[in-house]
Parts: C-alpha cells; sequence; structure tokens
C-alpha cells in the first residue's frame, strides 16, 4: 500500500484548497452558541439571584449588567438565542426532508445568519432603547 502512486496530490484536504459548506458552519456555530448562551444565562441568574439577596449586592450586580461588558454579553446572548432558535426551525425542516439540496441548505444558512442578526438588532432597539 505505500508503494502506490499518488502524484502530486495531497493526501488530505488542506484549508487553501478546501472550504466548509456554509450549512456545515452554521450546524457549528449551533452548537457553538449553544454553549454560549450559558453566559447570558449565567448573568441574569446572578442579577436576578442578586435582586433578592438585597440593594448592596443588586447594585453590584446591576452596575456589571449596565455596563458595557454585560451590554456585550447580553447581546451576543440575544444573537445566539435567535441563531439557535432559527436553526433549530431549520433543523425541523431537515427532519422532515425538505432543505436538504445543496442550494436549498446553503439559502437556509444564509438565511439564519441574516435573520439572527436582524431579530438581535429589533430585540437590542426594543430592549436597550425602547
Amino acid at each position: 500500500m505505500a508503494d502506490v502512486n499518488r502524484g502530486n496530490r495531497p493526501l488530505s484536504p488542506h484549508l487553501q484548497v478546501y472550504r466548509l459548506p456554509m450549512a456545515a458552519v452554521t450546524s457549528i456555530l449551533t452548537r457553538i452558541t449553544g454553549q454560549a448562551l450559558v453566559a447570558g444565562i449565567l448573568l441574569l441568574v446572578w442579577w436576578l439571584v442578586a435582586a433578592v439577596s438585597g440593594p448592596r449586592g443588586f447594585a453590584a450586580a446591576d452596575w456589571v449588567v449596565r455596563s458595557w461588558i454585560g451590554f456585550i454579553v447580553l447581546t451576543g446572548s440575544a444573537w445566539a438565542l435567535w441563531f439557535h432558535t432559527l436553526a433549530g426551525i431549520r433543523h425541523l425542516f431537515y427532519d422532515a426532508g425538505q432543505l436538504l439540496r445543496i442550494e436549498e441548505a446553503e439559502r437556509a444558512s444564509w438565511a439564519i445568519i441574516i435573520g439572527s442578526v436582524v431579530l438581535t438588532l429589533i430585540s437590542v432597539v426594543l430592549f436597550f432603547f425602547g
């Protein structure tokens, strides 16, 4: 087997040659966003526990939630929630045998990305500025 002439071809796809399909990218992002939602949940749980523990603890937690880092974490969590939700809806279509062709899966993946960004912007405007 070691004497097989393989020519000048690489033995495996390299990053310069191989590009992940968009459906694979969004599938990986779905798993990442599912885990990233924990950060937002922990921040909100801390804020709620501090709210019932007393004014001093709540002041500290509220300061963090209202700071720029809290804004980033909550905005990122909102995007992760929207992305994860839309990807779950797409998965329901996959289970029903729909959107399985490459072109359809590619369009659905882009719809998830664009839709999650748009829904996050709407959520941020309504929640923080509305």
